[in-house]
């Protein structure tokens, strides 16, 4: 009589099935399944989104903003820049070492076109400017002695004294006598001016990318002696007129010049690395910076004062001097292809596609007639058989061959 196998505990059953299902898992390749609706609106909606976004993406994306570069902004940069000319006013003729502000040729300096002189100041008393807020008096009992105004000429001495004209009086000071505005005499210097020439030399480096390049042109033949700057067939001569600035900025040269301004000269390097270094060329533009339509800040002016010796005393000559304060401002981007911007923008493109079909199910689901039998068709409910353990539910992560079939393959015309 042949001996009995005995029979496999039950929990050694359960321990294949649970191994076979996770191998099973393991190498199964899982694929969402494709529905194919026959609607003509939905599938016009569908391809319109693809090719939005498909537009966008090599248009605005790739060709404009070329998010295939690596890119730098902020170039290292310098500038020299060198005034030329002479002009006169009505008691002397002015050269560039007395009109330009400060010599040493940097980026920001001021042409003076105005000035008011207030000559042959000493140290004394005199009446107070009118202009000063309580500087006008009756008598002494109105001035407090030793009293300073900050916003004043000098130290109050207590007594009240004539004006320099008519018969108002005002509290005297201890300070630089006359005070400005009792002997100031203005000059223009602007009849000239329009014709002042300005050499702006500029140097850029982009040092990720190890590029540099200058807005002259390197030649030997006295190129820039005879040059001005012209957009089309002067590029790389840097040498403007003032007047030239003033007009491309927007502005009135002779009322600039009487009241001062502020006007920017923006030099932009952008520059396409993938393409030659020829291809990398200065873009200048103007425009007043300062606030010209604020009366209390309009125009723009600075104070200065020349000091000498008579007979042993210090003596200066104030100058208030209205002009044109040029400011260089330079700044650039340079972009050169590169793997890694390319892979990450192609595969959000690729990504950004797949919105037509979030928003074309979003559509079917919601709004169209049949989105029930739509739904039904594109969402198969599994139910687990009664014998499955739950070690092998664990497992299993797609649809077995257990799960239950579509009752209405012929559903989906209907949509």
């Amino acid at each position: 009589m042949e001996a009995s196998v005995p029979k496999p505990p039950a929990w050694a059953d359960a321990a294949r099935r649970l191994a076979r299902g996770c191998w099973s898992a393991f190498w199964d390749y899982e694929t969402p399944k494709v529905i194919v609706v026959k609607n003509r609106r939905l599938g016009v909606v569908y391809r319109a989104v693809q090719l939005l976004i498909l537009l966008y993406f090599v248009w605005y994306v790739f060709i404009v903003q070329k998010s295939y570069q690596e890119s730098e902004t902020g170039p290292e940069s310098s500038v020299i820049t060198k005034v030329k000319g002479i002009t006169f006013s009505e008691h002397k003729v002015w050269d560039v070492e007395e009109y330009v502000k400060p010599p040493e040729g940097g980026s920001v300096f001021s042409i003076i076109t105005r000035i008011e002189v207030t000559p042959s100041q000493t140290l004394g008393t005199c009446p107070e400017s009118m202009r000063v807020s309580n500087a006008t008096c009756d008598s002494d009992v109105d001035c407090v002695a030793r009293q300073l105004d900050m916003l004043g000429n000098g130290l109050r001495t207590g007594r009240c004294v004539p004006y320099y004209q008519g018969s108002a009086k005002t509290c005297e000071v201890s300070g630089w006598c006359p005070v400005e505005d009792g002997a100031s005499v203005s000059q223009f210097l602007g009849k000239m001016a329009p014709n002042f020439t300005i050499l702006i030399k500029n140097s850029i480096h982009y040092p990720k990318f190890q590029f540099s390049k200058s807005n002259i042109e390197h030649r030997k033949d006295g190129y820039l002696k005879r040059c001005t700057f012209d957009e089309v067939s002067d590029l790389y001569c840097p040498i403007f007129k003032l007047g030239f600035i003033v007009e491309q900025a927007g502005e009135n040269f002779t009322k600039l010049a009487h009241t001062g301004g502020v006007i920017g000269v923006i030099i932009n390097w952008d520059c396409d690395l993938d393409l030659s270094a020829s291809k990398c060329n200065p873009k200048y533009s103007f425009r007043r910076l300062d606030p010209k339509h604020v009366p209390a800040s309009s125009g723009y002016n600075f104070r200065f004062a020349k000091y000498y010796k008579v007979n042993g005393s210090t003596t200066r000559t104030l100058i208030k001097a209205y002009g044109i304060r040029i400011d260089v401002v330079v700044h650039g981007q340079a972009g050169k292809f590169s793997l890694i911007p390319t892979i990450i923008n192609l595969a959000t493109a690729l990504t950004s596609i797949g919105v037509g079909s979030f928003l074309c199910d979003w559509i079917l689901l919601t709004f169209m007639n049949k989105n029930k039998v739509y739904s039904h068709k594109k969402f198969d409910k599994m139910v687990d058989p009664p014998q499955q353990t739950a070690g092998t539910e664990l497992c299993t992560s797609g649809p077995s061959q257990q799960d239950s079939t579509l009752s209405d393959p012929r559903g989906l015309a209907q949509l």
